[in-house]
């Protein structure tokens, strides 16, 4: 850690969650403007093959309806955005096996195809170095792949036996084969400490990540973490904050987390220094199935009654929207080593 990131943390540690937010904000104004960048999201899989403890959606939850949307289907989502006047697509999924590589692959060339103007991210959970070569080849762009939490023993216990090694490997192979890189951790999770949180925002840094992704973790009912502690939303503004001190330049969503913790939260995280939103433009069927964790807002809501919306409420903070691809600010990024 050097002096600067020090000095940040001892400002986080003693400033009042307004203070830190006024400042933070000033900074995302002067480095981004007044201008929230948008991603659609399109969630084509909750058919997982992990078993995570803090996941609604893992393998070893059988309550609810598992989907996958077909290539066609995925496509077609795509195209609904693209009509829509965006720019950025985050195509999300499970760690799902009949996904492999090449039928991955082969979406994507046909969005890139379809959509040549826009930025497309893939979050599809951990592969080899030459799988995301050959992703990077057929036209994606981004990846996202968070950590969750940058203790070893916490990440292991949490992630059923997976080290977190695997993870910070994955993201070093990404950035390797020039893909902007997005990564990020949940706020909140049991058995963390501050010294956990102050260690989350110091890797990222660390990993000169082109995007952070946080939110605050949410227990579901189904999972083997029901039952623990919900941790109120300032937490996760007082880490937005830290984290847009700490990196000025990265891309920092508002969360849907937060707005399902919070009917603000959304907007809290942008007056805390956050400068992204991720509408969700899942065909509306299927979004009632990709419950991370309970209560998840605008499950029921089409495309663009959705960017409507958004559109209000970031008025209300006084944010305009922006359709545009949004590409990193940090120096270097998307550049193959």
């Amino acid at each position: 850690m050097n002096d600067a990131m020090r000095d940040t943390v001892v400002y986080y540690l003693t400033a009042g969650t307004l203070e830190l937010a006024d400042r933070a904000r000033a900074l995302c104004e002067e480095v981004h403007g007044k201008t929230v960048l948008l991603r659609a999201l399109i969630e084509f899989s909750n058919t997982c093959a992990l078993n995570c403890h803090y996941c609604g959606i893992r393998a070893g939850n059988h309550a609810f309806e598992r989907y996958r949307l077909e290539p066609t289907e995925l496509l077609a989502a795509a195209l609904g955005a693209y009509a829509a006047g965006l720019r950025s697509f985050v195509l999300q999924s499970a760690e799902d096996p009949w996904y492999t590589t090449a039928r991955l692959a082969a979406v994507v060339a046909s969005i890139k195809s379809s959509c040549p103007e826009a930025a497309l991210t893939l979050s599809c959970g951990v592969k080899t170095r030459a799988e995301y070569r050959e992703l990077k080849a057929a036209g994606a762009d981004r990846y996202l792949l968070r950590f969750e939490t940058s203790d070893p023993e916490l990440h292991r216990r949490l992630r059923d036996g997976i080290g977190l090694g695997t993870r910070l490997k994955a993201l070093e192979d990404l950035k390797a084969e020039g893909y902007q890189v997005g990564s990020g951790f949940m706020v909140g999770l049991p058995g963390e400490t501050e010294k956990t949180g102050i260690d989350n925002a110091l890797l990222c840094a660390e990993l000169g990540l082109d995007m952070v992704g946080i939110g605050p973790f949410i227990p579901h009912p189904a999972t083997p973490l029901a039952g623990s502690p919900q941790v109120g939303l300032e937490k996760t503004l007082r880490m937005t904050s830290l984290l847009r001190l700490l990196m000025p330049k990265v891309h920092l969503p508002a969360t849907t987390a937060a707005g399902s913790l919070d009917p603000q939260g959304r907007e809290k995280m942008i007056l805390a220094g956050a400068n992204v939103l991720m509408p969700n433009m899942t065909p509306v069927p299927a979004r009632k199935n990709y419950l991370l964790y309970p209560g998840k807002i605008c499950l029921d809501e089409a495309g663009e009654k959705c960017l409507g919306c958004l559109r209000i409420r970031m008025l209300g903070v006084g944010r305009e929207l922006s359709y545009a691809r949004g590409d990193s600010l940090m120096e270097g990024a998307g550049n193959v080593a």
